[in-house]
């Protein structure tokens, strides 16, 4: 082997021993750095006014200065420790290649992955299937689901989310069934809830599936689903829970809902990567959800074979577990009291604007993060386009528009964990100046 030769091999092989010690060094301080943990015994409401434990969370987030960014219900981005996390998972998975995914992913890790989030969700890990988002859970859920036959009907609300409804639509061609749509009347409270599904349900007496939103993505409104659940197995009616929103934001584990069908999002209120979420399966019910595309790469019996979703990036998987400790050592009731206290705080300063509408009741058990406010008389799409882009030209706050409410289209406010008073009271103020220039 000539000089230059063996220059370049030795190059290689520093250079490689140099990755790998870099890799256990990242590690190694993932490893060894302490996280964050909410004060033990501490009382989530009186935790939630805590400006010093709630700075030093936001401190794990880096975000851009350059406004306030209050539309964090698209996806939760991820605080520093899980950040350093997906990034060594990343470069793990770039060099160890189809190693790891033929290897000890598929040999040890996924079930241990699995087996951390089946556990924070307090259902067996075999009552579970990791999917890239919710939407792909609600979608196999959706299209899997069986027991229809032609004749009967289903049915969902207008508030449920896009996709979900476009897969329930889909079924009028898929199974031969009727789609019932209804709209929920505002204002909202529980009981109008309750009491006009269950009209739906004594009128629609054909309905066998029937779709249910935990805290739907338009106006933060959260429905009694634990309630709704038994309401519709009286009618002998099954149900799909959305509960992508709600995981990781309310107080709550997979069985306090009684649904036998849920879908979840992990990359929205557990802070993972995007690409990350999971479908529940009771046990007993799997025969009931159609393997994905007739998929033999698992056994039938294998909630597994219920996602088909190819050669995947892992890494958002790998994370899990550091996005999972995060979440539990802050703690679900502190987050869901924090981002309570956030949305009250604007909106009992908002509420009595002349001209601004806020469209989520006071009930606490109707709301968390999200809510929705709406300038009266301003319903249209292009309106409201036009508020969330004043909004953000001349106060820097970035909200979204969204529509399907059956009163007219809103702007949707979400502050996240690293928001601050000082940011929700400044959004307040902005309102008056958007009651001033947009009412009618």
């Amino acid at each position: 082997m000539n000089l230059s030769r063996r220059r370049a091999v030795a190059g290689l092989v520093t250079a490689g021993a140099t990755a790998l010690s870099a890799r256990k060094s990242d590690a190694a301080r993932h490893e060894g750095e302490p996280i964050l943990v909410a004060p033990p015994g501490s009382d989530p409401q009186r935790l939630a006014r805590d400006e010093r434990f709630w700075g030093q969370v936001a401190r794990q987030f880096r975000v851009n200065p350059g406004f306030t960014n209050l539309e964090n219900g698209y996806y939760g981005i991820m605080p520093a420790p899980v950040l350093r996390e997906y990034e060594r998972q990343c470069r793990r998975l770039n060099e160890d290649n189809s190693y790891l995914l033929r290897g000890s992913y598929k040999q040890t890790e996924h079930d241990r992955v699995r087996a951390r989030v089946a556990d924070v969700s307090g259902v067996a890990p075999d009552e579970i299937a990791l999917t890239r988002c919710g939407t792909e859970a609600l979608q196999n859920l959706i299209a899997g689901y069986n027991r229809l036959r032609p004749g009967d009907a289903v049915m969902y609300c207008s508030l449920d989310y896009h996709s979900a409804i476009y897969a329930m639509n889909w079924l009028k061609d898929r199974r031969g069934v009727d789609v019932i749509r209804f709209e929920l009347p505002e204002p909202h409270t529980r009981q109008a809830i309750l009491d006009h599904y269950a009209r739906q349900l004594r009128e629609h007496p054909r309905v066998k599936l029937l779709l249910l939103t935990h805290m739907n993505n338009r106006t933060g409104l959260v429905s009694p689903v634990a309630e709704l659940v038994a309401m519709s197995r009286q009618h002998s009616v099954d149900t799909i829970v959305d509960a992508g929103h709600s995981f990781g934001q309310l107080d709550f584990r997979l069985p306090d809902l009684g649904a036998d069908f849920v879908a979840c999002c992990l990359h929205k209120w557990i802070h993972a990567p995007l690409g990350s979420g999971f479908l529940y399966i009771r046990s007993g019910r799997l025969p009931d959800i159609d393997p994905c595309y007739r998929d033999e790469s698992h056994p039938l019996d294998s909630i597994r074979s219920r996602v088909h979703s190819g050669t995947m990036d892992i890494a958002p998987f790998l994370t899990l577990p550091a996005a999972l400790e995060l979440h539990e050592a802050i703690g679900v009731a502190n987050k869901q009291a924090r981002l309570r206290h956030l949305r009250d705080r604007w909106v009992h300063q908002a509420r009595h604007l002349d001209g601004i509408d806020i469209l989520t009741p006071e009930d606490p058990l109707t709301y968390g993060a999200i809510t929705a406010f709406r300038v009266r008389g301003r319903k249209t799409k292009q309106d409201n386009e036009a508020i969330a882009r004043y909004l953000m030209d001349n106060h820097r706050i970035f909200t979204v528009p969204k529509g399907g409410m059956t009163a007219g289209d809103c702007i949707r406010v979400t502050p996240a964990l690293f928001t601050t008073t000082d940011q929700v009271d400044e959004l307040a103020e902005a309102l008056i100046d958007v009651a001033r220039k947009f009412r009618r």
